[in-house]
């Protein structure tokens, strides 16, 4: 496992809090000299390679496999297919728990979706798994694709989130519509999307008689070491997963994927270690995806300008199979003040692979549609958008009544329009020409998202020497937890970051939680934040009993832990080294651990979350019709700042997706065969440089304490939830041509010679 504190501590020794600073990613050294080791990367004695093949029909079933033309060639050491797969003490298909997903292990001939596994071809080499594979050459007998919204008829599902219910409402949605002065009735639509992290799925799987050693990128090692120990009837404690690096995951890699565990049973039927790695297109189907989405929107106004109704219907798709339901009504609950607000959700079945979280999950495609309306709102009141938000947003949380902070959005606002130039935009569209003659447009969109916390643990040693240790499973998808996490770890300890080592990304250390729902710092911070605070105390307990410590008797003045030494809060002249006080005690370290987990308390009694506002320029062909953004300016307001460096970045990272969703992403469906058509990077479009040309991130102080002991909200998904709506406000302010489907595409602004 690799360690970063020498790389952290080379390159920022200081003296004081850790956390605050912006120190860069101590593992980013690593990254760029190529020395950081991915899963795929690992090499065990006596490896196979594993290649999946995969379904080229949506529904149906596999008819014939030329199993013997493929084990004829050279280098392929066997197939597995539903005939010979090792058994399982787990049925793939139960559902224990609302967090678990259906898998496709073979364990039939079906076929559900199109890119679902059919065989697995083992080999000596890449190329001859690869080639074995191609040999097998399916036959199948298909059945017509449900492919799209109306494939099918639509069903309520029993949740959203997971464990939410689909529909909510408070007061009179139709009365609210029936009395307001202006109305809106729009629909919008958004496309499937794919998470496509730069590091495909991938696993190094060994076996040692009944131990089992697997290398594979997972956003939480703990949950898929239990997963992967009830399918295969093994203690948990005989599953090691080793996670250090995930080339990027955005939620597809928080679950275990059926091709990981495929690759698990390729080496437990040849006997040697496998891996097994999918290629790009091959992540289009089994390993999740963003699903569809059409959200209707209705939305009543008094003369004032002020909201009498809301009302956001959506309808999704899942697959047959299994249930996810995009939960984008959610967006609705969160930000607009109304005396009425209903949310409901249609789920309709597609033959698809399993939709699954990604970044920003109902938030990203919801507020894309939320923002939009509420730009027709203030249109139709004659008012200027930021002026209607700020009429509108909410000192409560509308459906259920819980009180938030406005402030700081109140704060958001202000802060972004004035660093844009807000005040100096037309309210009438297209009345604003650069000096090339590009129609020019502004538009702004709420952010938001919650503050969800999950629960954790964490270990924190201080060593004879003075330092420290602290350990923890986190996994860092490339957002800098591990080191962020560091910081915090080492101002828990009382010590500077170069004298603490951190270890993370492997199961056999204490459970860190998933790094999902941006909760990862404040799940796993929290655990460590305590397990220093109890190995403080623990060594405080040593010195304050001791009659030789000039800390002796401080037990109820109590001491400060502070650069490598405790200190009399009564007295701090008073002081003794950590190292002096293990060594009298006799000790060459002492332990302390930590958990963390929501305070339920506070939840059920107040809303927690992030909140900011994003403001967008955009410059439009006059003759073409192609949309750039120029601009971008948001501003957040997260709690506390661990790391502003990081949390700029990560900013930065979720207004790209914004730009991404707005203009660019879309996976085109063939509705005959099911088949993902531009299921590769050069075809499936996300920005490039050349697309976000100018980002400014501000970060806007806020102090939460009810929301965890740190007060630390999340920043990894926020970025997008309002900077897709700007934009698609922005193309309206510039071309006065309202497009409700995303993305927005030439096509979509025909009519601008007209407009």
């Amino acid at each position: 496992m690799p360690d970063i504190t020498p790389i952290l501590g080379s390159t920022h020794l200081r003296h004081g809090s850790n956390t605050g600073q912006p120190l860069t990613r101590g593992d980013g050294l690593l990254k760029v000299t190529g020395s950081a080791r991915y899963a795929a990367d690992n090499h065990p004695a006596g490896m196979l390679y594993a290649v999946t093949a995969v379904a080229g029909i949506a529904r149906g079933r596999v008819a014939f496999l030329d199993i013997e033309a493929a084990k004829a060639h050279p280098g392929v050491v066997e197939v597995m297919t539903s005939a010979n797969r090792p058994l399982l003490a787990a049925d793939p298909d139960a559902k224990t728990n609302p967090f678990m997903f259906r898998l496709d292990l073979l364990q039939s001939d079906r076929v559900r979706y199109a890119n679902q596994p059919i065989a697995v071809v083992i080999a000596d080499s890449l190329e001859a798994a690869t080639e074995g594979a191609a040999l097998l050459a399916p036959r199948y007998e298909a059945e017509p694709a449900r492919i799209g919204l109306d494939a099918a008829e639509g069903f309520v599902p029993n949740a959203v989130r997971l464990v939410s219910p689909p529909n909510e409402h408070v007061g009179d949605v139709e009365a609210g519509l029936a009395s307001a002065s202006a109305t809106i009735d729009a629909t919008y639509e958004t496309p499937a999307q794919y998470h496509n992290a730069m590091e495909p799925h991938a696993i190094v799987a060994s076996w040692d008689g009944d131990r089992l050693s697997i290398d594979t990128p997972s956003q939480g090692i703990a949950i898929a070491q239990h997963r992967v120990a009830e399918l295969f009837g093994l203690p948990p404690e005989n599953v090691h997963i080793r996670s250090p690096f995930l080339g990027g995951g955005f939620g597809s890699k928080g679950l275990l994927s059926g091709p990981q565990v495929l690759g698990i049973l390729a080496a437990r039927l040849v006997g040697k270690p496998v891996k097994l790695v999918l290629r790009r297109d091959q992540m289009y189907g089994p390993v999740g995806h963003r699903s569809p989405t059409r959200q209707r929107l209705r939305l009543g106004m008094d003369r004032e300008g002020r909201l009498t109704a809301l009302d956001h219907h959506v309808t999704t798709a899942t697959s047959t199979f299994d249930d996810f339901i995009e939960p984008a009504g959610a967006a609705s609950h969160t930000l607009y003040a109304s005396p009425a607000i209903a949310t409901s959700h249609l789920g309709v079945r597609n033959d698809i692979g399993t939709p699954l979280f990604m970044r920003a999950p109902g938030e990203a495609s919801g507020s894309a549609a939320l923002e939009s309306a509420i730009d027709e709102a203030a249109w139709a009141c004659g008012m200027d958008p930021l002026e209607f938000r700020l009429r509108n947003y909410a000192e409560v949380e509308p459906i259920s009544g819980k009180p938030f902070s406005s402030k700081a959005l109140r704060e958001c606002y202000s802060e972004g329009a004035s660093s844009f130039g807000w005040s100096a935009r037309p309210l009438q569209p297209r009345h604003m020409l650069d000096e090339d003659g590009f129609l020019v447009g502004w538009g702004v969109g709420t952010a938001t998202f919650p503050a969800i916390m999950f629960q954790a643990e964490a270990r924190a040693v201080l060593r004879g020497d003075g330092t420290g240790l602290v350990e923890t499973s986190a996994a860092d998808m490339g957002q800098g937890a591990w080191t962020a996490l560091a910081q915090l770890a080492a101002d828990s300890l009382g010590l500077d970051i170069a004298r603490v080592e951190f270890r993370a990304g492997s199961s056999d250390l204490p459970d860190a939680g998933i790094a999902g729902g941006s909760g990862h710092t404040a799940t796993a911070g929290t655990a460590i934040h305590n397990a220093g605070g109890d190995v403080i105390s623990r060594l405080a307990e040593l010195a304050t009993g001791d009659e030789r410590s000039p800390l002796f008797g401080a037990g109820n003045a109590g001491v400060i832990a502070r650069a490598g030494r405790l200190h009399r809060r009564d007295d701090e002249s008073r002081s003794e080294a950590y190292a002096d006080i293990l060594a009298r005690a006799g000790l060459a370290e002492i332990e302390g651990n930590g958990t963390s987990a929501t305070d339920q308390a506070a939840r059920e009694a107040l809303a927690m979350h992030a909140h900011g506002a994003v403001f967008a320029e955009v410059k439009v062909d006059p003759d073409l019709g192609q949309v750039r953004v120029t601009r971008l300016v948001g501003a957040f307001a997260a709690g506390r700042v661990v790391n502003p460096r990081l949390v700029r970045s990560q900013y930065y990272g979720g207004m790209i997706w914004g730009v991404s969703f707005a203009l660019h992403e879309h996976a085109i469906t063939d509705k005959r065969s099911g088949r993902v058509m531009n299921a590769d990077l050069a075809e499936y479009h996300i920005p490039v440089n050349a697309d976000v040309p100018s980002l400014k991130a501000l970060l806007i102080e806020e102090r939460d304490p009810h929301v965890n002991p740190l007060g630390i909200k999340g920043v990894g998904e926020i970025g997008i939830t309002g900077t897709v709506g700007a934009i698609a406000n922005a193309v309206w302010h510039a071309t006065g041509i309202r497009v409700r489907r995303f993305p927005i595409a030439i096509e979509d602004l025909g009519a601008l010679h007209a407009a």
